[in-house]
């Protein structure tokens, strides 16, 4: 149904589309720097290393994208000076603070045979039609690691858990948000999932 493609092999600029796929998964956590997906995604454009990222293509259209990092290369890299100029100054120094902490953490893989999936989106046009499980069961299939990592998936989030679950991934760590936060933003835990082959 769709076809997948890393995003640095497409000769179309995917970049805005995979910045608003971005923006609907992550504007509730990014609420603090923006409640606009679009500032949102037009300020974190800039960030997707292309070479890590998978798309479920339909026609020029991205309908899915996930990453797929070893740990040797980050998924993102983001420019501060891009997100001052999107979000204010303020909020774009904290963004650049905060969120590096956040998003640019490699995982320890000493062994090098586990990835780490990571911000995995549908856009909404194409939600519930399979793109993002297309995603995904390509990079089951095409990487040959022993140990697929899915970190901090919310909870609530019970179309990406099902996701999940239906390709064969198991809950190996709940973390409790605090007290506050889970109040604020109505997610009690964040569960990562783990594929092993």
């Amino acid at each position: 149904m769709y076809t997948v493609i890393r995003a640095d092999q497409t000769d179309l600029n995917v970049r805005s589309q995979m910045s608003e796929i971005f923006a609907d998964g992550f504007t509730q956590w990014l609420g603090f720097f923006s409640t606009d997906r679009h500032k949102i995604a037009k300020a974190f454009a800039h960030m997707f290393v292309e070479n890590q990222f998978y798309l479920a293509m339909s026609g020029d259209k991205v309908a899915a994208m996930a990453a797929c990092t070893d740990g040797t290369e980050l998924s993102v890299r983001l420019n501060t000076k891009q997100l001052i100029n999107h979000l204010g100054f303020y909020k774009g120094i904290l963004a650049g603070v905060l969120l590096k902490r956040e998003f640019q953490v490699s995982f320890e893989n000493p062994n090098g045979d586990k990835c780490s999936i990571e911000f995995v989106g549908t856009a909404l046009e194409f939600r519930g039609q399979g793109a993002a499980s297309q995603v995904i069961a390509h990079i089951l299939e095409s990487k040959s690691y022993k140990e697929y990592l899915i970190e901090e998936v919310a909870d609530t989030n019970i179309p990406a858990m099902k996701l999940y679950e239906k390709l064969g991934f198991k809950e190996y760590k709940r973390k409790a948000l605090p007290k506050k936060l889970a109040e604020k933003n109505g997610i009690n835990h964040l569960i990562s999932l783990k594929y092993v082959k």
